[in-house]
């Protein structure tokens, strides 16, 4: 490839006669400039803690054919462009030859239910006959292969180098989870959506985007990419959303008759959800394995986004009833006791009172016990918040750690606490999670329902510097099978 096969729609200004970009041979494309070799582009991106123009002589020196730069350096071999992350998105996307073209993409955003909605995409498009690729926050599929994921939303490097390996293994749908950091950072530029699905907008990361108007408008710019909207009505910023898209964007509802397909006689116990999928000249009975309102809000997104790219009702619901379920989201752990255990990703307020509210009717006459922590890191702002909720509808309440990262545990729980003490409920601050989860269990009476909330799927956890091994539904089966042994 030459510089002008990189540069093919890269909206830039080179310090390169135009003749010549059709003579320059290029290799590679990278941000890190520890990768140059010769005849890579390197594009400067600046960071929180580094800047990559401080890099850009020292890569033409190391035999960089280009290098993309914001700003004018002077450099002979510079390519000036608005923003580095879209420049390097696309430069990514021309080194695979943008094997997006040759698939139907449909994105994913929202605080909550990305991954839900994936899954059962996925699960529809599967029974539809179609071949699916997944690009998401649990792991990434290409085909039956599963290949572990780093991001919820990869680097424009690895993601088109996956959409790229999912062409050549036939894939015709990618189904992907689109994150505020990766739409933020641009790791989507260059990619087209057949469908693209808003779920919902809560409090969340706003340590990164610092308020919700920034955080919203993030996860606004994946509908300027899209062929066909798809809106949750529900939610306050959905319906303002789909205002501003007008014509042509597909709804979905569970309470407003006026979306395009809502959800009828919904009921609902602690295996699952039944509804009807009702909309023009559709009337359609479906169910999913997954409890609570919320659960066929996520249903109801997955049926709306397959409905915009043609998949037929009927499919639609084949699909939804075919999903065993989502890891980590309200997953019942499998075990011979004679309480429920459950384990989900819940690490928001909004998320949590869902997840709560939902599970409490079914505790019939044991207790709804919590046990959860709050991410280090991360806002602090939502951590009272998600105190106050786990006292007010849980019966026990463990307060412990989620990923502490490089904070220290003892100012998380103290920021926690005072959301606690708004309610009586009884509560224990056990900082360390595994001696939490030992004395969960060992509390847990028959009937009751022990929340394990916040770490869903993951199987690590972040401390300090150190992430460790640690995955709930395999500790909670060893501790259950050591009791039965005692």
């Amino acid at each position: 490839m030459t510089l002008k096969d990189y540069l093919d729609s890269v909206p830039c200004t080179p310090r390169i006669p135009a003749e010549e970009l059709a003579t320059i041979p290029a290799t590679s494309v990278t941000n890190d400039s520890r990768q140059v070799r010769e005849g890579s582009i390197f594009v400067c991106i600046r960071g929180g803690r580094f800047d990559g123009h401080d890099k850009a002589a020292e890569a033409l020196d190391h035999g960089a054919a280009a290098v993309v730069v914001e700003r004018d350096l002077g450099l002979p071999r510079q390519i000036l462009v608005e923003n580095t992350r879209a420049a390097y998105a696309l430069l990514c996307r021309n080194h695979f030859g943008n094997p997006a073209r040759q698939l139907k993409l449909i994105g994913i955003t929202g605080t909550s239910g990305k991954t839900t909605v994936a899954f059962l995409v996925k699960s529809i498009l599967q029974q539809a006959g179609k071949r699916v690729g997944l690009i998401g926050t649990i792991h990434n599929e290409i085909g039956p292969l599963e290949l572990p994921a780093k991001h919820t939303t990869p680097d424009p490097y690895q993601l088109h180098t996956m959409l790229e390996r999912m062409a050549e293994a036939g894939c015709q749908y990618v189904v992907m989870e689109a994150s505020s950091h990766a739409l933020d950072q641009h790791r989507l530029e260059g990619c087209r959506f057949a469908a693209a699905v808003f779920t919902n907008l809560s409090q969340d990361h706003l340590d990164y985007h610092g308020t919700m108007e920034n955080y919203f408008a993030a996860k606004k710019k994946l509908f300027a990419m899209a062929d066909t909207p798809v809106v949750n009505l529900d939610d306050p910023k959905g319906a303002e959303l789909a205002e501003e898209l007008g014509k042509g964007t597909v709804t979905f509802s569970i309470q407003r008759d006026d979306a395009t397909l809502t959800a009828r006689n919904i009921t609902s116990d602690v295996r699952g959800s039944s509804f009807l999928i009702v909309g023009s000249h559709i009337i359609q009975r479906t169910r999913v394995r997954m409890p609570g309102r919320f659960s066929v809000s996520n249903a109801m997104a997955a049926a709306a986004a397959c409905y915009a790219v043609g998949i037929s009702p009927e499919e639609i619901a084949a699909g939804l009833a075919a999903c065993a379920g989502v890891p980590g989201r309200a997953e019942v752990i499998p075990a011979p006791v004679e309480y429920t255990v459950i384990r989900d990703f819940a690490h928001a307020p909004e998320e949590l009172e869902q997840i709560i509210t939902t599970l409490r009717p079914y505790k019939g006459k044991g207790r709804l016990i919590t046990l959860f922590g709050c991410a280090g890191d991360r806002d602090r702002t939502k951590r009272a918040a998600m105190g106050e909720i786990t006292a007010k509808y849980s019966d026990l309440v463990i307060l412990t750690s989620d990923n502490p990262r490089t904070e220290d545990e003892g100012q998380i729980i103290d920021d926690t606490r005072p959301g606690l003490e708004k309610y009586k409920t009884p509560y224990r601050i056990i900082p360390d999670r595994y001696e939490a989860i030992v004395w969960a269990l060992e509390q847990a009476q028959k009937d009751d329902i022990l929340l394990l909330a916040g770490k869903g799927h993951e199987d690590y956890q972040v401390l300090r510097e150190e992430t460790i091994y640690f995955d709930e539904k395999v500790l909670v089966q060893q501790l259950l099978e050591r009791q039965g042994d005692e």
